[in-house]
């Protein structure tokens, strides 16, 4: 996330046309039961103002505290109505959507919500344009009309259909107009919004969550409040409180050996329980090819046909990943496995030698694998070195690792200093639109200076343009051939998500889905 926050810990697809459905009959049923329960998770929380945060964190607050046009149902990534009452494309170019909203909307101060506030809160975030923030993903928005207080009309500069995911995501939370100011962002800490909760108080240590009795829509809170407890990564801290019993559940940040020997230890021993949900985080080994070696297809083809990606799952990740052959994760729409089809699921060192041979590459071919633990956790040093060996095992390379911590390191990939490193990826909303698109082009995330015309002037413009997400399938499915064919970038793994609780506790599952969605409000506590 976000378009994107890389990150790691293991954390999908169609996007409709037209969202006619109605609300169902559980409005205005919010008060919660049950008790209040309390979440311990490593992320922080960067910022309590939507135009600004862009990470796990704060997007966590941001579903919990404000209301989106749109939002994905619990097991779904089918964006439906949510502060609208419906909303649809108009014409056939996807380049205009109209939005009616629900009656009886109002902010947890009690202020009413209108399309007023709606297409401030667009405009506001776009203005302000924080580099920490999600106004990239609105960026396709070239006006927007109230024609009343119920109707919000988006024009947009060129056909988009995956702008209803984009806008129930924590990028469509909706502002009182009157309590945030509009050219600059909110500084005392504060959320106010329409969602199902309420932000009561939050410092560095923990945040604290109350039922926002105002809130008109189709959740029903199944507790009391949430305390969110932070441990800034600190994963035997996490672990430590979980087992003690001063927190009902871990979400985020548990060590990938952590979750393996709880999964393994009877639930009646040590009183806790693994829940493991669908994930769509992915981590990829990244190519800058301007380098003298990564920038070679010969080499790029032999460490395709090298990695050990089982090794890496097992010997790693304690299985709490799963092996990726391509840039579309499992799960989401469209997805295919061409890694898998031209390399293989396990090492082939002949051919990798015969590919360089062909090339007239006669040496052993020394390359560096860049790292960073800072941001993707210490367990992606470890997975690189695994890689490196897997190299050099075969005789024909000769690998090393260098760690960089994070800030450095991000500065020396923009400045092309590294052949190949690692990036890892947070989905802003279950299509494969969020896994292709922002990796290409001259400006693409991975600052890997690849450039293929045919995916970026032919085929997202065409996937752009269909509202049947399915109707994309052939175009997404010649996009990942051409990756495999030309290897920008190698996928290593998909995370799994997982919590882990104490056994009163129920409803994780229902965050647990490949819309990265987690909602407080299906969390109970016996």
């Amino acid at each position: 996330m976000r378009r994107n926050q890389w990150l790691a810990a293991p954390l999908g697809a169609a996007t409709a046309a037209a969202l006619l459905s109605g609300c169902g009959s559980t409005e205005g049923q919010t008060a919660g039961g049950g008790k209040g329960v309390v979440m311990g998770i490593s992320d922080k929380v960067k910022s309590t103002d939507p135009a600004s945060g862009y990470d796990p964190g704060s997007w966590l607050l941001f579903n919990n505290v404000f209301q989106s046009l749109l939002s994905f149902p619990k097991g779904g990534t089918t964006p439906e109505p949510d502060a609208a009452q419906a909303c649809n494309f108009e014409g056939n170019d996807s380049r205009v959507y109209r939005c009616t909203l629900r009656t009886g909307l109002k902010f947890s101060n009690g202020h009413e919500l209108t399309a007023k506030d709606v297409k401030f809160s667009f405009e506001r975030t776009l203005k302000i344009n924080d580099a920490n923030g999600p106004a990239v993903m609105l960026s396709s928005i070239a006006g927007i009309d109230t024609p009343d207080d119920k109707t919000v009309v988006f024009r947009l500069k060129a056909s988009d259909a995956t702008f209803p995911s984009k806008i129930a995501s924590g990028a469509g939370s909706i502002v009182d107009h009157a309590e945030y100011p509009a050219d600059k962002l909110r500084t005392d800490g504060k959320a106010i919004g329409s969602g199902v909760y309420k932000l009561d108080s939050i410092n560095e240590k923990s945040a604290s969550f109350s039922v926002n009795d105002s809130y008109s829509g189709k959740a029903k809170a199944k507790n009391t409040g949430v305390t969110l407890k932070f441990f800034n990564e600190d994963q035997a801290a996490l672990k430590r409180v979980l087992e003690s019993g001063d927190v009902d559940f871990a979400f985020r940040g548990l060590a990938a050996k952590d979750i393996a020997s709880l999964s393994s230890t009877k639930t009646g021993n040590n009183k806790v329980e693994v829940v493991q949900g669908t994930g769509a985080e992915v981590e990829h080994m990244v190519f800058n090819m301007n380098d003298p070696v990564a920038g070679k297809l010969p080499v790029r083809k032999a460490i395709a046909y090298l990695v050990d990606r089982e090794a890496l799952v097992k010997d790693v990740y304690d299985g709490t990943a799963v092996s990726l052959y391509s840039i579309v994760p499992a799960g989401i729409g469209s997805h295919t496995t061409p890694f898998f089809d031209r390399y293989g699921g396990t090492p082939q060192p002949k051919k990798a030698e015969a590919v360089l041979r062909a090339a007239g590459i006669k040496d052993k071919v020394k390359i560096t694998l860049y790292s960073t633990p800072t941001r993707y956790g210490p367990s992606t040093d470890q997975e690189f070195q695994l890689i490196a060996k897997q190299l050099n095992d075969s005789g024909l390379f000769e690998a090393d690792v260098k760690s960089v911590e994070f800030e450095q390191y991000e500065k020396d990939i923009q400045d092309g200093k590294y052949g190949v490193y690692v990036k890892g990826w947070v989905p802003d909303y279950p299509d494969a639109d969020n896994f292709t698109q922002p990796f290409f082009g001259p400006d693409n995330v991975l600052h890997n200076n690849y450039d293929n015309k045919e995916i970026t002037g032919t085929i997202i413009p065409s996937t752009s343009a269909k509202s049947d997400r399915t109707a994309a399938g052939t175009d997404y499915s010649r996009l990942q051939d051409i990756v495999a064919e030309e290897i920008p970038i190698l996928p290593l793994w998909q995370g799994k998500q997982y919590a882990v609780t104490r056994q009163n506790v129920t409803g994780l599952q229902w965050s647990l889905d490949a819309s990265t969605v987690f909602r407080f409000w299906e969390i109970s506590k016996g």
